[in-house]
């Protein structure tokens, strides 16, 4: 490191690191040594990342996702989300995509981060960033071709607020009359199973995806075993009288599977059906949740200790504050009664 060197009313000094140089200019010799003590730790550490990166040989970030998928995210029970987004990788990442991991930085990530934002909602992004995390994890932990993280570094966007939305009587029948469907009604088309579905749900809270895993021999007199949940273990799912009024509709005897849908069938018949209503977009199928709970604690007087066990949430906290979403005067009610 050179001396700083006087030039008109300034000082100005130079520093070397083997085949790197910079120079500043600055008010005083000791602002000059403080800013080059700085810089060189700098331009070691720049050398090091270059040295590094010659060394290592490229390996691209859809290879790397291409790798996981195979070993890791194809046995996950979330396969069809992270395979959606192996398929659309080359449109979110353009040019990112084939760019080496070595050379993928924290910067970058947050630019990409900062680019998705304007183009979808945060809870898409957060997502994303947490598959991703999980795929650089996997290079680093378990393949050993990197030191750092760059997802990790990178501040995910705060994930909106839980939904607290009801379904009205007015809007439940407007529902049933989109799909063509009447309470009582055996489901005979693909559209009636769905609105049977939104029935059943809200007498049972459970989600789109357990009624469509029923499997007809797990149905017992009054509860359902579901031998694999979201959160990986298996729940029984107790039958009220109007739920079991509703498995008698469907006839059983000539199927495996109760509801002849997979997810994407269910979706897209959920959401055609929906634009008729005028309803799309405002009411979600997952809202059933929120009303089959609300309506277990109000009609039912259910205790949060058993509705626990009915909805299968292991943090308690979570089913207070997401899903259990009594209204003021609900609570005067109670209080009351």
């Amino acid at each position: 490191m050179q001396k700083p060197v006087k030039r008109g009313n300034a000082w100005r000094i130079q520093v070397r690191y083997k085949n790197l140089r910079d120079t500043a200019t600055r008010d005083t010799p000791r602002e000059c040594e403080q800013w080059a003590a700085t810089r060189l730790l700098e331009l070691k550490a720049q050398y090091n990342e270059i040295v590094d990166s010659k060394q290592k040989p490229p390996y691209p970030f859809k290879t790397l996702f291409e790798k996981y998928y195979l070993e890791i995210g194809r046995h996950k029970r979330g396969y069809t989300y992270i395979r959606q987004q192996l398929s659309a990788f080359d449109k979110y990442f353009g040019d990112m995509a084939s760019m080496s991991i070595h050379e993928i930085t924290p910067q970058l990530v947050t630019k990409w981060r900062n680019d998705r934002l304007k183009q979808v909602a945060p809870g898409t992004v957060q997502r994303q960033m947490c598959l991703y995390c999980s795929i650089f994890n996997y290079a680093k932990n378990e393949l050993f071709l990197i030191a750092e993280n760059p997802f990790a570094k990178v501040a995910k966007p705060l994930k909106p607020k839980p939904r607290n939305r009801l379904i009205s009587p007015s809007e439940i029948k407007k529902i049933l009359e989109a799909f063509n469907y009447k309470k009582g009604m055996t489901p005979t088309t693909p559209q009636h199973y769905v609105a049977w579905s939104f029935l059943f749900a809200i007498e049972t809270a459970m989600r789109r995806g357990e009624i469509i895993s029923i499997d007809c021999e797990n149905i017992h007199e009054d509860f359902i075993h579901l031998p694999i949940t979201k959160n990986g273990d298996s729940r029984d799912v107790p039958l009220t009288k109007e739920a079991r009024e509703l498995l008698d509709l469907v006839p059983m005897n000539d199927r495996e599977k109760l509801i002849p849908h997979n997810d994407n069938s269910f979706r897209l018949c959920w959401q055609r059906n929906m634009k008729k209503t005028g309803l799309s977009g405002e009411i979600h199928f997952h809202d059933t949740r929120h009303e089959a709970i609300t309506r277990f604690v109000n009609k039912r007087k259910l205790p949060v200790e058993i509705l626990a066990k009915v909805t299968g949430h292991r943090d308690i906290k979570t089913l207070i504050n997401t899903y259990y979403n009594p209204t003021a005067s609900d609570i005067a009610r109670m209080l009351n009664a």
